[in-house]
């Protein structure tokens, strides 16, 4: 039987059509975003999902990844890592490249943000190639600290993200095949 708190979110999660170009069906979640009871619910359930883990931080990538991450890193009462696009971190940085359908991106991270020390989850809304959870991957483990697991609030299961993060703690609240 499927957890209702899980019904709760996906009722409030709807699909746009075309958005942001046509033939994308967009999930959009700032309705559950607005819903007190629901986000706290997403906020509990990746904090469940996390099991005996005691990680020192949530990363959270750029930008909706930031919605869940510092929450949760609050109520596990850790510190919270915001990973970002280029030129939006203040200090120096390190930065990782990776393939987009076409062309490349980049992601940074502060410098002096994690180390050896440190054992995180990283976190964002959305699991769909995989290619931005990878490269976030390699930025974390190119500081040093180890990636415990990656958490989503949502899986495209048709696009294969994954299979980019074999090998990984993966999980995601909702799956859509």
């Amino acid at each position: 039987m499927a957890d209702p708190r899980l019904e709760t979110i996906r009722r409030l999660i709807r699909d746009v059509p075309d958005f942001p170009k046509p033939g994308i069906l967009f999930k959009d979640i700032t309705p559950m975003l607005a819903d007190r009871r629901a986000f706290g619910l997403s906020i509990d359930l990746l904090a469940e999902s996390l099991g005996e883990a005691q990680p020192t931080a949530i990363v959270g990538i750029e930008s909706r990844g930031f919605l869940f991450g510092a929450p949760l890193a609050r109520q596990l009462g850790v510190g919270f890592v915001p990973v970002r696009k280029p030129g939006k971190l203040p200090y120096k940085c390190r930065s990782v490249s990776y393939a987009l359908e076409y062309g490349t991106d980049r992601l940074e991270i502060h410098e002096d943000a994690l180390g050896p020390q440190d054992r995180v989850f990283l976190l964002d809304d959305l699991l769909a190639t995989g290619g931005t959870m990878a490269a976030t991957c390699e930025l974390v483990e190119h500081s040093g600290a180890k990636v415990l697991g990656c958490r989503f609030l949502i899986e495209l299961g048709f696009l294969a993200g994954r299979a980019r993060l074999e090998g990984r703690d993966c999980h995601a609240l909702l799956v859509y095949p």
